[in-house]
């Protein structure tokens, strides 16, 4: 079953049954968990029994229960540590990072400056901005964005994006011994996967050339090093199968989320220029015309640290959280959900529950602000999830979202193009929510 089905059934079963529902596809249950206290009792509270994920036809045949993002047990936890550790270890939450990030957000800006002030899509730009940093850390380079290896790279990630909720999938996963030998989206889709695989094994072979000759840059020569230490562990899960999927998998899981909430933060500022001269004004006050704009000043910057918060909130990107699988029996507020039951958290549920927040439907940066104007950090506020399973690039992705949103708000003032009263604020829903397609107008600001 997709994403948009789960998410349609869940909203109607919501309304009926409560927080805490299950819906049944054949003989198979899936639980459903919406709402804050809800949520967070099953991936704060209960995060050790739902910390696996479900193991598809699909799934299987694509990831080899290899990687991170979908394997489990000691494979999964032996490679999301190194994970966690090597992304601290790159610097991200440091200057490492953030000087790479601030000079892909003046390239950003460039290329905006580029349009003069004509309508542009700047879906492009944000993508190629974002998958250049993911090639930072995977790598240690970037690609130019015309190099062809680099668009097949985008391609792979789109058409596994666009598999990940359509009717080929769910095909596949109820028919896998009918599906693999017809032609279709499924079929590209793994074509998709195995490109990708052999790419990134061939950047693993070119940093084996040169292993030992400089301290670890990147992502793989991290890897490398890790492999080394573990030869001669019987336990040990690293291997250049898995560091080539954990490649893959960065690319994946950072460009389209990160990519989709900076689109949705231009559109929201064209739809509210009140909020967006606000914004401009703290920066211009604190920050005054020719300073730079580091990660640090967002505790300066309370107003517009709230506006990238509620853009967050307002427009999650992902239909609901990525599915989870009981790893033994649970019982959860006097509900038993067996071992290996497919579980589901409806993270939007979460950041648009009424309960906890003044206007939920609405888009108000004062969700995230005191009365005295100062920024609040909210428990409820989930967009990366919670527990075992929250996102291993949630410091990249949040230094990425300040940095970006700033430079681009100060070098311009974003406008409807002539002609055009209003933009399409409802979500295409595919793997993730992003806008519609549009066009807006970058007018330079003054002091550019």
């Amino acid at each position: 079953m997709t994403a948009q089905c789960v998410s349609l059934a869940h909203g109607r079963l919501t309304q009926e049954y409560g927080n805490f529902t299950t819906l049944w596809i054949g003989h198979y249950p899936i639980v459903i968990l919406s709402g804050f206290q809800t949520v967070k009792e099953g991936l704060i509270n209960h995060s050790e029994e739902l910390n696996d994920r479900p193991m598809t036809h699909f799934i299987l045949h694509a990831f080899k229960r290899k990687g991170i993002g979908f394997a489990n047990g000691h494979g999964w936890k032996q490679q999301r540590r190194f994970g966690i550790v090597t992304m601290r270890n790159l610097g991200l939450g440091k200057k490492g990072m953030e000087h790479q990030i601030e000079e892909e957000a003046h390239r950003l800006v460039e290329a905006f400056f580029q349009a003069k002030g004509q309508p542009l899509d700047p879906s492009v730009l944000i993508g190629n901005a974002i998958s250049s940093l993911i090639s930072v850390v995977s790598f240690g380079y970037r690609f130019t964005h015309e190099d062809e290896t680099f668009q097949k790279l985008m391609e792979t990630i789109d058409t596994l994006a666009r598999f990940g909720v359509s009717i080929p999938h769910a095909m596949y996963t109820f028919f896998p011994g009918i599906m693999k030998y017809l032609p279709g989206l499924h079929q590209k889709a793994l074509s998709g996967m195995q490109m990708g695989l052999a790419f990134a094994k061939e950047e693993i072979e070119k940093h084996k050339e040169h292993q030992g000759l400089y301290d670890p840059q990147d992502f793989i020569d991290y890897y490398l090093l890790q492999m080394e230490k573990s030869k001669g562990d019987p336990n040990t899960t690293f291997s250049e199968d898995n560091l080539a999927q954990c490649i893959l998998e960065l690319f994946i899981a950072g460009t389209e989320t990160t990519s989709s909430t900076l689109q949705w933060g231009l559109l929201l500022m064209v739809a509210n220029p009140d909020i967006q001269e606000r914004v401009y004004k703290e920066m211009e006050e604190v920050l005054g015309s020719f300073n730079s704009i580091s990660y640090q000043d967002r505790k300066k910057l309370p107003y517009t640290n709230a506006v990238i918060h509620e853009v967050q909130r307002a427009k999650y990107i992902l239909p609901v959280g990525i599915p989870r699988r009981c790893s033994k029996d649970l019982n959860m507020l006097g509900f038993h959900i067996p071992r290996k039951t497919l579980v589901v958290t409806d993270l939007n549920s979460v950041l648009l529950d009424p309960k906890h927040w003044e206007t939920p439907k609405e888009f108000n940066p004062n969700h995230f602000l005191d009365k005295e104007g100062n920024f609040i950090t909210r428990e409820d506020f989930l967009p990366f999830g919670a527990g075992a399973r929250v996102c291993l690039g949630e410091q990249m992705a949040r230094m990425e979202l300040f940095l970006f949103f700033t430079h681009l708000l100060r070098a311009f003032r974003f406008q409807l193009p002539e002609g055009v009263k209003e933009l399409n604020k409802d979500p295409v829903v595919g793997l993730s929510m992003h806008p519609h397609p549009y066009k807006l107008c970058a007018i330079p600001r003054s002091s550019l």
